[in-house]
């Protein structure tokens, strides 16, 4: 009776332990932690890359602006360009305010939680609501991207048969601007369509 009393012992500790291990594997082992600790961090990199390039875009649209003289059959001309003078301008304004917004949100939880140590995704649903929202954000700035790239291109090549074809000759500084915004703007489209992309692969691994 001891005998069988300590050989059932010895079972209960030598199944706990496979129990022990088995759990280990399940949750991966120190590489597989580390690997997956890297991965939490080059997301908390992306949405701070992601703020600053949409800040960047908001920034150089909200300060493109300029007066200048243009002589046209001789007479010159006053002309003056802002950025709140076109819909598609004041459009990308907004979208890049919003998508700012949403990364520094992101980037702040994020980091909260990789400092405690816990998973940036608590679950599947958390998973599919931050999916959705850098879908959303993604094709938005996109289509910002592209109404402004309209604009922008009518203002170079200008309209022909005109005495004044090209609008950013004398307004060259304000192109200039608009310019480097639309390419911040799909930039971050860019990013937000990578964060997107980490997020089907977690939801295809959990």
């Amino acid at each position: 009776m001891v005998s069988g009393r300590k050989t059932s012992a010895s079972e209960t500790e030598t199944a706990e332990e496979n129990g022990t291990t088995l759990d280990m594997e399940a949750h991966g082992g120190p590489k597989a932690r580390l690997v997956l600790r890297k991965a939490d961090v080059a997301q908390v990199l992306l949405r701070l890359l992601c703020m600053a390039t949409s800040v960047t875009a908001l920034v150089f649209m909200v300060t493109a602006r300029q007066a200048s003289t243009v002589s046209i059959y001789g007479f010159p001309l006053p002309v003056y360009s802002k950025w709140s003078f076109s819909d598609s301008f004041e459009y990308l304004v907004g979208v890049s305010a919003a998508v700012a917004a949403h990364s520094l949100l992101q980037f702040l939880i994020s980091t909260l939680r990789l400092l405690r140590r816990s998973s940036l995704i608590p679950s599947r649903n958390h998973a599919w609501l931050i999916f959705a929202a850098d879908q959303v954000f993604a094709y938005a700035m996109m289509s910002a991207g592209s109404a402004a790239s309209g604009v922008s291109n009518l203002n170079r090549t200008g309209i022909k048969h005109t005495a004044l074809p090209n609008f950013c000759k004398p307004l060259h500084i304000f192109c200039d601007h608009v310019a480097i915004s639309i390419a911040f703007t799909f930039f971050s489209c860019l990013l937000l369509a990578f964060s997107a992309v980490q997020g089907v692969i977690w939801l295809s691994k959990n």
